[in-house]
């Protein structure tokens, strides 16, 4: 996501399935296709609800039944019921967490090994949240999901680890612990971590 922003600078390795992502031979575009991306605000395409899923697809050259893709993927997402006889319907029609839902759904269309959330649930209801989070506990048999919240208790919801990661002035942040998330918020082994959990900073 980087790549054409000329400031855009880093050190060190991000390893996947033992590759460096930021090696000189990596192709972005393929990494793209296995990991998927749901941000912090539900951003549909301007399109149909059924186009939104199948773009990625069709971008990639999907060969296969793309309209059982989709049906497949918006059921994973928890959302068929809700929109099976829509499809043809503008996503933006949809409410804010049907829309998150349908973003998960499209990042599910291209069969990714790895989906990144970005804080998913912070611009929707505690309903919708809920949504949200019983469908993250269900992809993670099946997916790896890292997810990026500073909702103590919904890292301690949906998560089986946590890292504490606290920014520093010079705005690169560091990892203070990572453990299985039980042991991090009932026996945090760094007082910071502590602190922060317990709600004296933060």
């Amino acid at each position: 996501m980087n790549d054409l922003i000329p400031s855009f600078h880093m050190t060190g390795e991000v390893l996947f399935a033992g590759q460096d992502l930021y090696a000189p031979r990596v192709d972005p575009t393929e990494i793209r296709y296995q990991i998927g991306m749901v941000f912090q605000r539900p951003n549909p395409f301007p399109k149909s609800i059924f186009d939104n899923v199948a773009f990625g697809p069709k971008v990639n050259g999907f060969r296969g039944n793309l309209a059982e893709l989709v049906e497949q993927s918006i059921r994973r997402a928890a959302l068929w019921d809700e929109v099976k006889d829509r499809l043809k319907e503008s996503a933006l029609s949809l409410s804010g967490g049907q829309q998150q839902r349908l973003c998960i759904a499209r990042a599910l269309a291209v069969q990714p090994q790895i989906i990144l959330m970005d804080e998913p649930c912070s611009a929707l209801d505690p309903i919708s949240t809920l949504a949200i989070e019983e469908l993250m506990r269900e992809l993670s048999k099946e997916y790896t999901i890292v997810i990026v919240t500073h909702n103590m208790q919904q890292a301690a919801r949906v998560s089986d680890f946590t890292a504490f990661l606290n920014p520093r002035e010079d705005k690169i942040s560091e990892l203070i612990e990572f453990g299985e998330t039980r042991q991090i918020f009932t026996n945090p082994r760094d007082e910071r971590t502590e602190a922060y959990i317990t709600g004296r900073f933060g």
